[in-house]
């Protein structure tokens, strides 16, 4: 079972163009498939079917599409003082 707070961090990554699903996977240990299981399971079907046709041959989203290598995601919020 997976945490709710892990679910919306999970769903932020997959929404941001520069994390690929390989980035994911390393960090949840879920396969690109299991990302859209989640995202169809969490979103409204219509915010689902736009996701989808965004990250869909979206070189950003495959590692192996994109020639720059991102493995890590990090927020822009990520180590900011609040």
């Amino acid at each position: 079972m997976i945490a709710q707070h892990d679910i919306s961090r999970i769903i932020e990554m997959a929404w941001e163009d520069r994390t690929p699903f390989e980035a994911i996977l390393k960090s949840y240990k879920l396969k690109e498939k299991d990302v859209i299981k989640l995202m169809r399971a969490n979103l409204k079907r219509s915010s689902f079917v736009m996701w989808r046709k965004r990250v869909t041959n979206r070189k950003t989203k495959h590692s192996s599409l994109n020639s720059i290598k991102y493995l890590r995601h990090q927020s822009k919020i990520h180590n900011k003082h609040r």
